[in-house]
């Protein structure tokens, strides 16, 4: 397959099928943007700078839907994973905190 990605269905009680991508292919934070506006995605083993930011990784799943990204979480049990989203909020945006 193009860019080095694999495709595993999978499928939780709490949640539709979805899809999971593996890349052996890490990603600089650049590329991950160009290709995922808007959009919240997994990184597996990020890789981050002093301040603890992502600098690069490899995209393990994305999703318009954070939930969903959520889930992809639970369901790979990975000892190191980020979950960021790609873009500028909405402006009507409420945080949680």
């Amino acid at each position: 397959m193009a860019m080095g990605f694999s495709i595993e269905l999978a499928k939780t009680p709490s949640c539709d099928n979805f899809l999971i991508m593996e890349t052996d292919r890490e990603m600089s934070m650049e590329e991950i943007e160009a290709q995922f506006e808007s959009e919240w995605v997994l990184i597996a083993d990020p890789k981050t700078d002093d301040q603890l930011n992502v600098v690069r990784g490899r995209v393990r799943y994305h999703s318009k839907d954070r939930s969903s990204v959520d889930q992809a979480a639970i369901r790979m049990r990975s000892k190191r994973d980020a979950i960021l989203y790609i873009g500028e909020f909405p402006e009507d945006t409420q945080f949680l905190l």
